[in-house]
């Protein structure tokens, strides 16, 4: 099939992956890359043979058919707004927009243009939480009743070079990691009905003392701290724990899924691969299931892909619009039970992704 052409706005850290992998598949190419640092576009596009220009220049390329927005947060929307007003596709990373106003814009714009919109992340979309997935889905765990997801860490201060945002509206554990785990947990068991939860700041100020801003004081404007319950449309119900704020070590697994017959351990959701056990109702050992998918290693923008893919083949993509969006509206809600005391009523929903092809090889989409 032909492929789409892709031109990525943001030439940071995280286009180095997009990059390498996005002509490695069967659907898209990447053609060009933009920034508001135009140099450090060119001086990317020179290292893979493509183009490099200013975003104006990118936005008004014809060629360019589909943008990957990898912009800093608060930029997602507007950049997402203004290449599907110049009538391309875009799939961003996360979080989908900062704000539940702007993702509503964002989908009822592509859907006024008759445009895709997709968002990251896509590890959901890996052959570890695929194959976890399936092993679900093909009831060896029984009906589902349950799940526990875990991202404990320190702050970003201790290693980042920029890590202010970290610590701005739009940023904070649960939308910085949020995004991998909530979207895996839709993945597994479908949409969300109701969330609650706690969030505090445990530390008001911090002080970075990675490189080049060693000893720089940052002032924290979000929670640090957040625990949520999760109640699902399929009526199990789930618990998630994001923080900045434990510098130690944590022995508690990232996902575990909870069934009438069994358990089910799932990967790290910030990965495409990784360990899954099984230990079904009478076993007194856990069993290791071996992957069923392929994607296990590093394929960032397989989302990107899948969308690519379904544009050509005029089918709905994974990494959608609606999965952001709802996504996006949990990690919020989790935030405003907090603030206010109360449950938060989920206003959105969206389609469980479909999974992927069986035997499919590493960087092919269908």
């Amino acid at each position: 099939m032909d492929k789409i052409k892709v031109g990525i706005i943001g030439a940071g850290n995280i286009s180095g992956i997009y990059l390498e992998n996005g002509s490695k598949f069967d659907s898209m190419e990447v053609i060009a890359i933009a920034d508001l640092d135009v140099q450090r576009a060119v001086e990317k596009a020179e290292q893979h043979g493509i183009k490099g220009y200013s975003v104006d220049e990118l936005m008004a390329d014809p060629d360019v058919q589909m943008v990957i927005n990898l912009t800093i947060p608060q930029a997602h929307a507007s950049v997402s707004i203004r290449a599907l007003e110049a009538g391309k596709h875009v799939y961003v990373e996360k979080p989908f927009t900062v704000t539940r106003e702007e993702a509503e814009q964002v989908n009822a714009i592509a859907e006024q243009k008759g445009l895709y919109v997709g968002s990251a992340p896509d590890t959901f979309l890996g052959g570890g939480i695929q194959t976890a997935i399936k092993v679900i889905e093909d009831g060896w765990i029984g009906t589902p009743i349950g799940a526990t997801a875990f991202m404990l860490t320190g702050g970003h201060e201790r290693w980042h070079p920029n890590p202010e945002f970290y610590y701005q509206v739009g940023g904070g554990p649960m939308f910085d990691m949020g995004p991998y785990y909530l979207t895996a947990l839709v993945a597994m068991l479908g949409p969300l009905t109701r969330v609650t939860g706690s969030a505090n700041i445990s530390y008001p100020e911090r002080t970075i003392t990675s490189q080049p801003k060693h000893g720089t004081k940052i002032k924290v404007e979000v929670p640090t701290h957040i625990a949520g319950v999760l109640d699902f449309a399929c009526g199990a119900m789930g618990t998630i724990l994001t923080t900045f704020d434990t510098p130690g070590q944590s022995t508690l697994p990232r996902i575990e899924v909870y069934g009438s017959q069994g358990t089910l351990l799932v990967p790290d959701p910030n990965n495409f691969g990784g360990e899954i056990k099984i230990n079904r109702a009478g076993a007194s050992e856990w069993t290791n299931i071996p992957y069923l998918f392929s994607n296990t290693d590093n394929s960032r923008g397989l989302g990107a892909a899948d969308m690519a893919a379904a544009i050509i083949e005029g089918r709905s993509h994974r990494a959608s619009g609606q999965l952001g969006y709802h996504v996006l509206e949990a990690m919020h809600g989790i935030h405003d039970a907090a603030a206010e005391g109360k449950h938060y009523m989920m206003k959105s929903s969206c389609e469980k992704p479909a999974l992927l092809p069986l035997g499919k090889r590493d960087f092919e989409i269908m």
